[in-house]
């Protein structure tokens, strides 16, 4: 376990200079979400924005299988969604992977996510498009989603990947349920480096 926890602080170490290069600077803080279309699941199911119409908010994840990082998140989005995202709650939670590569592709993460028993909807897009259309710059990154599916907050899901001591994605589901802005609206992603092709 220590070894993991090491590791992966290296990892942060390492692709903490891939933090909000922006891949949009249309969309901020307030903006309309953009909407995805029939992408496939790691369920054998495709899925669009409109299917989460029923949720009060929503949470987007841009990740991926083979950055460590991402995996080091796993656990805590598992017990995220199992405490707020449940079925009947009024929080949605998608993952989208748009990495190409042999690791990251669907049948690699249809095996992923058995292993690693994820409870939520985990997507992929070949063609890179909502990746792109968020700003998005690294795996893991959390966009949260009003009714109106204006983002209310952008950036990490806590403060650091081993021990952390604040967290920003739940504060600002709990904020996006009353109606209200959360206190942090925006933070640095950290990460691996999406993988967009050229």
């Amino acid at each position: 376990m220590l070894r993991y926890a090491v590791s992966l602080s290296l990892v942060a170490i390492l692709v903490v200079g891939c933090v909000h290069a922006s891949n949009n600077d249309d969309f901020d803080i307030g903006s309309k979400a953009p909407t995805f279309a029939n992408l496939p699941g790691v369920d054998g199911k495709k899925y669009s924005s409109d299917d989460f119409k029923g949720k009060d908010v929503l949470v987007l994840c841009i990740t991926c299988n083979h950055c460590p990082v991402a995996a080091g998140y796993e656990e805590r989005i598992t017990d995220f969604v199992k405490k707020n995202a449940g079925p009947d709650s009024k929080v949605g939670f998608v993952a989208i992977n748009v990495n190409t590569s042999k690791d990251d592709r669907l049948e690699a993460m249809v095996e992923h996510a058995k292993k690693q028993k994820f409870n939520f909807v985990y997507l992929y897009d070949e063609s890179q498009k909502i990746a792109k259309a968020l700003g998005a710059s690294v795996t893991p990154e959390f966009y949260v989603l009003n009714k109106e599916r204006k983002l209310v907050y952008w950036g990490s899901f806590d403060d650091k990947i081993n021990g952390p001591t604040k967290s920003f994605v739940e504060p600002a589901v709990q904020s996006a349920l009353k109606g209200e802005m959360p206190v942090v609206t925006k933070n640095r992603a950290f990460g691996c480096g999406v993988q967009y092709n050229r």
